[in-house]
């Protein structure tokens, strides 16, 4: 457990009014020079001899039971806590509320609600204490800037929270009835482990929560990394099986935001597409990004049947596999491909630069909403579904294979990144007229963005081809451009 800095509890001794703090807690203190008087509460006192020196911010009782110290002692031996929660308590400014008027020795009562019959209640509950956390602890946010995450809006909407080691001080102690039993529930749910430490302990916490508002799995990424000690897995989530689709609201079709336009040929209303990432951090990056009609799998042989079946009863017609470009992902994405194409579902591969993931090629390639773009809208084909009506992918008579996906890509098509500055470069127009004997059914049909928002600016026809060390774009004017790729 991490050590708490002496800055901080020196501050906490320093700025906690002590004679405030006493009083706030029923006991009337009197003025008697430069100190305050009152009835200790820590033995039968019937005369006053607590003494409180303001100047030091100090007590001390004159009578039988001698105690003294300052406000953590206090907190201690007045709430029957430990130092640590002491300490987490006077952080929070509550540290005077619900105690005793009968002297203590050692309080374990319940200071908390009566715990939940619920799982679901409780699970809520915790998942808030989370996201509070996190939205107090500086270092996270910090995590989450690094990460290209830290959006107010993105926090708030997928609940993200901060495990930080304090859930065990705000529960009843575990010598009382109520605190075994919800020290209990939350082992049966999986925030607590037998040992009775946080299983998300020290852990970034996403919650996968579907329309009904019921919280399916959670996912836990430690923030120390290569400090940790070896063998500690970096990626954890609750026991057993993953549950649940993370961003559901992304594959369903009621609002019309994840529907393409109808198809020019039948007309008919298609189901949009969805962008299928590895991990869920690469899912909120492309999020953030403005491409909200995105969802993640648990891991490289994480996408589970829960995931097809909301697929197929969502109406998916396209997805976009947009897996880290390494050994691992790559035979995934081979699997699953043929796992979508046999249920009627057409996959693209999306292709980032050799060795990287979403998050990584986003922040090293900036603006994210267009290099993310570009990687969208050159995804590759990886097969056709008989007989797809697909505005664009998968195959139609008199069509080639592999056609783009219609996803906005945020790039006008007289721009290009340059992956060595992050810069927006403009390409000059091609005074060279593309060749008449394109097929018309060849090119690229381009739709509304699926979901997103803000909406960057919609791409002509551009062909984008990703590879390990370059960018290679040709434009619909017929102007090509090749970027130099350079890992740091």
């Amino acid at each position: 457990m991490a050590r708490i800095p002496s800055n901080k509890i020196d501050r906490l001794k320093r700025e906690v009014a002590l004679v405030r703090l006493v009083e706030s807690s029923g006991i009337e203190l009197e003025k008697h020079g430069k100190d305050y008087l009152g009835l200790c509460p820590f033995h039968d006192d019937k005369e006053p001899s607590l003494v409180i020196s303001p100047d030091k911010n100090l007590w001390h009782c004159l009578g039988a039971c001698s105690e003294g110290g300052d406000v953590i002692q206090w907190v201690m031996k007045r709430q029957g806590v430990s130092f640590r929660h002491a300490v987490e308590l006077l952080k929070e400014g509550d540290a005077a509320l619900s105690v005793p008027s009968a002297p203590v020795t050692r309080n374990t009562t319940n200071k908390h609600p009566q715990p939940l019959a619920d799982n679901q209640a409780t699970l809520k509950r915790v998942i808030d204490y989370y996201h509070e956390c996190l939205k107090n602890s500086p270092e996270v946010l910090v995590y989450l800037e690094q990460r290209g995450l830290k959006s107010a809006e993105l926090i708030d909407r997928f609940k993200l929270g901060y495990a930080n080691r304090t859930l065990g001080y705000r529960l009843p102690e575990k010598n009382r009835k109520a605190g075994a039993e919800i020290r209990g529930q939350l082992q049966e749910i999986g925030i607590l482990r037998k040992s009775g430490h946080e299983h998300f302990s020290g852990s970034l916490v996403i919650p996968v929560i579907n329309p009904e508002c019921i919280i399916t799995e959670v996912y836990g990424r430690k923030l120390l990394g290569k400090e940790l000690r070896k063998g500690t897995p970096q990626h954890i989530y609750f026991p057993g099986p993953h549950i649940g689709v993370f961003n559901e609201e992304a594959l369903i079709a009621t609002d019309g935001h994840s529907r393409l336009p109808a198809s020019p040929d039948t007309g008919t209303s298609l189901c949009g597409e969805v962008v299928l990432c590895e991990s869920l951090i690469d899912a909120l990056t492309f999020w953030v990004a403005g491409y909200r009609n995105v969802t993640a799998s648990y891991g490289t042989s994480g996408f589970t049947s829960d995931h097809l079946e909301r697929f197929k009863r969502h109406g998916i017609q396209r997805v976009l596999i947009a897996y880290d470009r390494d050994e691992a992902g790559n035979s995934a994405v081979e699997q699953l491909a043929k796992k979508l194409i046999a249920e009627g579902i057409d996959c693209f591969r999306v292709q980032f630069p050799k060795g990287m993931d979403a998050n990584e090629y986003a922040l090293q390639v900036k603006p994210a909403a267009k290099s993310l773009g570009v990687v969208l809208r050159s995804a590759e084909w990886m097969g056709d579904v008989q007989g797809s009506t697909s505005v664009a992918g998968g195959r139609k008579p008199g069509a080639t294979k592999g056609e783009a996906p219609t996803l906005n890509t945020g790039c006008a098509s007289d721009e290009i990144i340059d992956t060595e500055t992050g810069e927006i470069l403009t390409v000059p127009e091609s005074t060279t007229e593309p060749e008449s004997s394109t097929p018309l059914a060849a090119k690229k049909e381009i739709s509304e963005p699926t979901v997103a928002s803000p909406q960057p600016k919609l791409v002509d026809d551009i062909d984008a081809e990703v590879t390990e060390h370059e960018i290679n774009m040709t434009f619909g004017t017929g102007t090509t451009a090749s970027v130099a790729y350079k890992r740091t």
